[in-house]
C-alpha cells in the first residue's frame, strides 16, 4: 500500500492536474442577515451590506459571513453602498420620504462608527441604484434611465456618463481599472471600460436577481435579492473562456447538383468542408460520406475537403454529395482583459505571414480601408482595443442587409451595408491594415427548433489577441445599440453553430466560399443549378 500512494503521489507531482478557474466561478457563499439585501461594498477589511426592509447596514466578516455589528440606514430605501477609504456612502433611492413612487435619489456620507451622516447631496439621477468610489469620484447606476453617471460627490455634478450595458442594471461596483455591473433581468455581470461604456466581459451571476457588486482586491462580491446570499467570485484567476450547454446534434450537409440540359455537365468535382475539434465543438464517432469514395485535400490555409469527382453527368441528372456528422458543441465565452493581453510585437511570425497577406477581397492598401482605419484605430496600441475600435466603427457606419454578391472589402465599405459574409471581409481588411492577423471561419446554424434546415449558413472572423490566441468576432452579430449585445458578439460563441471552415480565402478547393464548393465543365448550353442545404437535429 505505501508504494501505491508514493507512486500517486509521484504521479500528482509530475503531471499536475489543471485547475484553472473562470470569471464568474463561486469561491463560497453565505446566507445573508435579512432578506431584502441591497447594496454592497468592502472597507478593506470587512463587507457592508444594506437591507431595504431593516434599514439596516451590516458589517459583515468576509471570511465566514458572520455580521459583526450593525448602523442604522442613513434613510428608509437604501440601494447602493460605497466605501471611499475612510467613509460610507449610500444612495437612497427616494430621498429619504418613505412615500410610494417618491423617486428623488439621494447620496449620504456616513461615519461607519456610529452611522453619522456627514454630508448629503442630491444624487445625479432620480431612481439611482448601484453606488461606487473610484479614487476620486463616485459613480451610481440608474436602472430606469439606463445610465451609469460619473459625478462629484460635493454638489452631484455629473462629469460622465453613458448607457448601461443592459436595460435593468442593479449593482456596481470600480476594481481600480474597470467598472462592473450587474444586471437582473439578463443575469450577468458586465465588466465595463470607464471611458467609453464598452462592455468587455460578460459573466453569468450565480443567482437570479443580483443586486450589490463590490470587490475586495481580488475577487468580486455579489448579494442575491432572490435567494438571499452573499457570492464570493473568481476574477481573472487563470481561465480564459467557459464552455456552456453542451448540445449533442446530428447535421447532414448536402450538395446537390442537377443538369437542366440540354446539354451534358462532362466534369463535376465537389468539396465539402471538414469540421474538426475546435473549442466550440467536438466531433464524435468520425464523420459519414455519400458517396463514400473520398479524396481528401489540404489547402494552403490546412483547411481539409472531402473531395468527389463525377463524370458526364446527362440532362436531368442529379448528382447529391452528403456529409452526416455527430458532434458536441457549446456555448462559449472568452474572458479577455485588456491590461493582460500583449502587444502587436508578441504574434507569432508564422501567424503574421499567413495572415496578414492582401488580396484582391480584402485591398488593405486601398485608401478608403486605411482612412477608415486611421480613424477607428487612432494612436491606440493595444491590440484588443486596435480590434474593438474597428467593431465599434462598423457597428456606426454600418449596416445588416443581404444585397446579394460578396463585394470586395472597399466596396462594402463604401457603401455602407453588407451581409454576414461582406462585413467579415471589412473587418478582416483593416484588422490585417491594421497588423492584427485575422481570418474567418463558416458554418451551419441551428434555426430555432431542435430540428430545422438552414440554407443560408452564417459566416465570422476570429482575429489573433497576443496571450489569448485566435478569438471569434463576429461584426455583423454585433450590429446592435445595446452595448451588451456588442460585446456578446466579440469573444462568445453559440452552441448552434457547427464551423465547417477555416480560411484567409481564395482557397484552391474553397475559392471564398465555406461549407461546400464545385467545379465543373459542361457542354455549350447547359444549364446547371446547385442547392446545398444543413438538416440539423438535436439528439434527445
Amino acid at each position: 500500500m505505501k508504494r501505491i500512494f508514493f507512486a500517486l503521489l509521484l504521479v500528482l507531482f509530475l503531471f499536475p492536474t489543471r485547475s484553472y478557474c473562470y470569471t464568474g466561478e463561486v469561491i463560497k457563499s453565505f446566507d445573508t442577515p435579512g432578506h431584502f439585501s441591497t447594496g454592497l461594498t468592502f472597507d478593506g477589511k470587512n463587507l457592508w451590506l444594506a437591507d431595504r426592509k431593516e434599514d439596516k447596514l451590516f458589517c459583515i466578516n468576509p471570511q465566514n459571513g458572520q455580521v459583526i455589528r450593525s448602523i442604522k440606514s442613513p434613510a428608509y430605501w437604501p440601494m447602493g453602498l460605497a466605501w471611499d477609504g475612510k467613509y460610507l456612502w449610500s444612495v437612497d433611492v427616494k430621498g429619504g420620504i418613505p412615500l410610494a413612487e417618491n423617486y428623488n435619489g439621494k447620496i449620504y456620507k456616513i461615519d461607519p462608527k456610529d452611522g453619522t451622516i456627514l454630508h448629503t447631496v442630491t444624487a445625479p439621477t432620480s431612481t439611482p441604484r448601484g453606488l461606487t468610489w473610484d479614487g476620486k469620484y463616485l459613480w451610481c447606476i440608474d436602472n430606469h434611465n439606463d445610465v451609469v453617471v460619473q459625478f462629484d460627490p460635493k454638489d452631484g455634478t455629473t462629469i460622465k456618463s453613458f448607457k448601461s450595458p443592459a436595460g435593468h442594471p442593479q449593482g456596481l461596483t470600480w476594481d481600480g481599472i474597470y467598472l462592473w455591473i450587474s444586471d437582473r433581468i439578463k443575469d450577468e455581470i458586465y465588466m465595463v471600460d470607464p471611458n467609453s461604456g464598452c462592455v468587455i466581459i460578460i459573466a453569468k451571476t450565480p443567482g437570479n436577481y443580483s443586486r450589490g457588486l463590490c470587490f475586495d482586491g481580488k475577487n468580486i462580491w455579489n448579494v442575491d435579492y432572490e435567494d438571499n446570499k452573499l457570492y464570493k467570485l473568481k476574477v481573472n484567476d487563470g481561465e480564459n473562456f467557459v464552455k456552456t450547454n453542451e448540445c449533442k446534434s446530428t447535421v447532414t450537409y448536402t450538395h446537390q447538383t442537377t443538369n437542366f440540359g440540354p446539354g451534358e455537365i462532362k466534369t463535376l468535382d465537389v468539396h465539402l468542408a471538414i469540421p474538426t475539434n475546435r473549442v466550440n465543438q467536438t466531433i464524435v464517432g468520425g464523420i459519414n460520406y455519400l458517396p463514400k469514395q473520398i479524396d481528401i485535400i489540404t489547402d494552403k490555409w490546412e483547411q481539409k475537403t472531402a473531395h468527389f469527382h463525377f463524370d458526364n453527368i446527362p440532362a436531368g441528372g442529379t448528382e447529391d454529395v452528403e456529409m452526416t456528422v455527430k458532434v458536441k458543441t457549446y456555448d462559449v465565452r472568452y474572458f479577455i482583459f485588456p491590461d493582460k493581453v500583449g502587444s502587436i510585437n508578441d504574434i507569432p511570425k508564422g501567424i503574421k505571414e499567413k495572415y496578414l497577406s492582401d488580396n484582391a477581397k480584402y485591398q488593405i492598401n486601398n485608401p478608403i480601408i486605411q482612412n477608415a482605419v486611421k480613424k477607428a484605430v487612432g494612436d491606440e496600441k493595444n491590440p484588443y482595443w486596435m480590434a474593438r475600435n474597428i467593431y465599434n466603427y462598423l457597428i456606426a457606419n454600418m449596416y445588416y442587409e443581404m444585397v446579394g454578391g460578396w463585394n470586395t472589402a472597399p466596396a462594402v465599405l463604401s457603401r455602407g451595408n453588407g451581409s454576414c459574409s461582406e462585413y467579415s471581409f471589412v473587418y478582416i481588411a483593416m484588422c490585417r491594415a491594421a497588423g492584427i492577423p485575422a481570418r474567418y471561419v463558416g458554418s451551419i446554424a441551428r434555426r430555432g427548433d431542435n430540428a430545422s434546415m438552414d440554407d443560408v449558413f452564417h459566416r465570422w472572423t476570429e482575429i489573433y489577441i497576443p496571450n489569448y490566441g485566435w478569438i471569434p468576432v463576429d461584426p455583423s452579430g454585433g450590429d446592435s445599440a445595446s452595448p451588451r449585445n456588442q460585446a456578446s458578439s466579440f469573444g462568445s460563441l453559440s452552441n448552434r453553430f457547427l464551423i465547417t471552415t477555416q480560411s484567409g480565402g481564395g482557397s484552391k478547393t474553397m475559392s471564398w466560399t465555406y461549407n461546400s464548393n464545385e467545379f465543373y465543365t459542361t457542354e455549350p448550353k447547359t444549364n446547371v443549378n446547385i442547392e446545398y442545404f444543413g438538416d440539423w437535429n438535436v439528439d434527445e
